[in-house]
């Protein structure tokens, strides 16, 4: 399973971007897809994750209201529109994909390159 991220730049604060993550032909529809971040000097933290059925996503508390995540299996791309970005949203931002819906790293198969993403305050 193959995935690319694409759609990371510099932007200031209050300012929005949109992230995708191109998959390998059927990967979005038989996974759990998720983005996480990887700020400097800090842990890999869980973003947001669809269920396979869309009809379940999850975000951390840190970023609910702001992010949204979402999926299109015609296109084999995953999404994630972040608004009103801050400065602590800065990091390299990764897509991933699993078996199962979790919040741990550790149980995902397959993930991405990263995209860079830096607000500037």
């Amino acid at each position: 399973v193959q995935l690319v991220e694409s759609g990371g730049g510099l932007v200031q604060a209050g300012g929005s971007l949109r992230l995708s993550c191109a998959a390998s032909e059927h990967t979005t529809k038989n996974y759990y897809m998720a983005w996480f971040r990887r700020a400097p000097g800090k842990e890999r933290e869980f973003v947001a994750g669809m269920s396979r059925s869309e009809s379940s996503t999850s975000y951390a508390n840190s970023v609910t209201g702001r992010f949204t995540i979402s999926r299109n299996d015609t296109k084999n791309t995953v999404y994630l529109q972040m608004n009103s970005l801050i400065h602590e949203d800065t990091a390299v931002y990764q897509c991933a994909a699993a078996w199962i819906s979790s919040r741990d790293p550790q149980m995902y198969v397959s993930w991405g390159q990263g995209t860079q993403v830096t607000v500037s305050s």
